[in-house]
């Protein structure tokens, strides 16, 4: 897909990648608000093309008691009010075939769960909302075969595909990143995205409690550019450690505008080499 198609979209012409940024799950107004002023500002400055992400629902949870969302409208109302407010694009994920005619009512773009990427009535539902549809890479899915999960989203009418990679299994707690992923999958025609925080998980902790590798954030980004990622799946907060999903593999907020800086650096150097 031409990333034009995405509405308010903004910096297309920068010849930067484009950001999808934003807090695992909407916590709240104040917050949700606070990170996305602060990484437009960022955006707005380097010229990134910037997308804000905020899942108004976390329905792949290890236990039963991990916090799940703070109601589905009340969070969705908060979704588009940020894209109102700062006239840019937002996305959320579904996780069954209703709630994408109800998130598409307030995102821009349905993103489908790596855990979910073959549901076909899932993939299926998105489409049919006319939406742009970000799929993302099972941990147990090549590249190239997400070539099957794209053509369920165009076959049925729409070709606005996103594909995002997010690591693959590697034993029971941990991921590793094949950097041939990105050329591959971009091979297919999609826009290619890496997720630079959940791709740096490490599920099935024995607490019930999903870990993670922040540190690492950096590093993987800046390879992800140097290969040619079209674009970068960040999660962040402003304290991570109070976060109340995925804080143990969100980047503190703090740090994303040095990282930000040496990316738009790497992605100049990267366009002058080619």
């Amino acid at each position: 897909m031409q990333l034009g198609q995405i509405p308010r979209l903004k910096n297309l012409d920068s010849g930067n990648f484009f950001l999808i940024a934003g807090p695992c799950a909407i916590e709240g107004e104040e917050m949700a608000f606070e990170i996305a002023d602060y990484v437009h500002g960022l955006c707005s400055r380097l010229q990134i093309p910037y997308i804000f992400k905020g899942s108004y629902r976390k329905a792949n949870r290890s236990r039963l008691d991990s916090f799940s969302g703070i109601g589905d409208e009340k969070a969705l109302r908060i979704l588009k009010a940020i894209g109102d407010q700062y006239d840019i694009p937002v996305t959320t994920d579904i996780h069954t075939d209703e709630e994408a005619a109800l998130a598409a009512e307030y995102a821009d773009i349905l993103q489908i769960p790596a855990f979910l990427c073959r549901q076909t009535s899932l993939l299926v539902a998105a489409a049919d909302t006319g939406k742009v549809v970000n799929i993302k890479k099972g941990q147990f899915v090549s590249p190239e075969a997400m070539s099957f999960a794209m053509d369920k989203v165009k076959e049925s009418g729409n070709d606005q595909v996103i594909l995002t990679e997010r690591g693959t299994t590697f034993g029971y707690q941990d991921l590793v990143i094949d950097y041939r992923g990105i050329p591959a999958m971009q091979s297919l025609g999609a826009t290619v995205v890496l997720d630079c925080t959940h791709s740096l998980q490490q599920p099935n902790q024995s607490s019930g409690v999903t870990g993670g590798r922040p540190a690492l954030i950096g590093a993987v980004a800046r390879a992800g550019i140097a290969v040619g990622a079209d674009g970068l799946f960040i999660e962040t907060h402003p304290r991570p450690a109070e976060a109340r999903s995925d804080g143990a593999n969100m980047l503190p907020m703090d740090q994303l505008e040095a990282l930000l800086e040496r990316l738009v650096l790497i992605r100049e150097a990267v366009t002058r080499a080619l």
